[in-house]
């Protein structure tokens, strides 16, 4: 996601203009994620779903059945840390969606990475794959939240 704000032109925008310009961006990172699984590839995708529309969206434009969420929870004090390291980020940012990224509830599986090494999240995710639930935790949602998507997706989208 990173690399699609850098994307967006860097001139001044009128504070009022900056919420439609990050859904506008947004929205485009889940039709380009899309687009490319459309087109056979499989798509590791790390995403914060802080806002109810960016998981509606994503419940219509990806195959539910090809999409594995992995819940990444981290202690508040670790996140901070890490922000403050980063240095790119707004201070506080982690904060102010530690409450909201979880909110759907529902997931395949959950790492916390506060002690454990990203390796050792991505062997416990790389071992969970060739087992994982039938419906996804993807499938439940859209059949909770999104009823009336019955056609499928672009084909194989799989967040991991």
């Amino acid at each position: 996601m990173d690399a699609f704000h850098a994307m967006r032109t860097r001139r001044e925008v009128d504070p009022e203009e900056l919420p439609a310009i990050l859904r506008r961006t947004w929205m485009g990172f889940h039709r380009a994620v899309a687009g490319m699984a459309a087109a056979g590839n499989h798509v590791v995708v790390d995403h914060v779903l802080s806002e109810e529309w960016r998981l509606l969206d994503c419940l219509e434009l990806f195959t539910a059945e090809d999409v594995v969420l992995v819940g990444v929870h981290c202690s508040q004090d670790e996140l901070h840390r890490r922000e403050r390291a980063r240095g790119d980020r707004p201070e506080g940012l982690a904060a102010r969606q530690f409450e909201r990224v979880h909110t759907h509830g529902l997931y395949d599986i959950e790492c916390d990475t506060t002690s454990t090494s990203p390796l050792d999240c991505a062997r416990r995710i790389s071992a969970f794959l060739p087992r994982r639930p039938t419906p996804t935790a993807f499938e439940q949602l859209r059949a909770k939240l999104r009823p009336d998507l019955t056609a499928p997706g672009p084909e194989a989208v799989r967040l991991y």
